[in-house]
């Protein structure tokens, strides 16, 4: 059974660092980063991509504030529970965000088969080159949130932004 501590404003388990505190200057760059590849995207469509590669990387901690996240920003309860199985709801989401997240399943599983052409295709056909940049970095920053906060054994629900 693992046990847990409290700490200043979040919950990790006992024999893990605190990312933010042992690494303050690569965390602040993470966090610079994070919010350098939001700009100028639709903050719904982050937290969509946000939420499945928290999905596909199994990252209790960071489903839970991004749905959260969304949950405040506006989002319904019927997309959110949809997100995960999207293929089968397509008509919960627009073709943007269709696209966005079949290249989110695509980039985090990237060891599995690559980036498809057809998936790059699809996102470069509604995106223009500027969001599409920006929605690689973004995909890429939620995955190594994802690996921070599993690493270090963040803890769902202990968010306090």
């Amino acid at each position: 059974m693992t046990t847990h501590t409290s700490t200043n404003s979040t919950q990790v388990k006992a024999d893990r660092l605190e990312f933010a505190k042992s690494a303050p200057k690569a965390f602040r760059a993470l966090i610079a980063f994070d919010a350098a590849a939001r700009e100028g995207l639709d903050p719904a469509l982050v937290e969509l991509i946000q939420i499945r590669a928290s999905h596909l990387n199994h990252c209790a901690y960071c489903l839970h504030m991004h749905t959260n996240d969304a949950r405040k920003a506006g989002e319904s309860e019927d997309r959110l529970h949809m997100v995960a199985v999207w293929r089968e709801a397509r008509h919960f989401f627009t073709e943007r965000e269709q696209a966005a997240l079949a290249l989110t399943e695509a980039m985090t599983l990237v060891a599995d088969a690559g980036v498809p052409d057809e998936v790059y295709a699809a996102a470069a056909a509604l995106f223009d080159e500027r969001e599409l940049a920006q929605i690689l970095a973004s995909i890429c920053a939620i995955n190594t949130w994802n690996r921070v906060a599993l690493s270090t054994g963040k803890v769902a629900g202990t968010d306090e932004r």
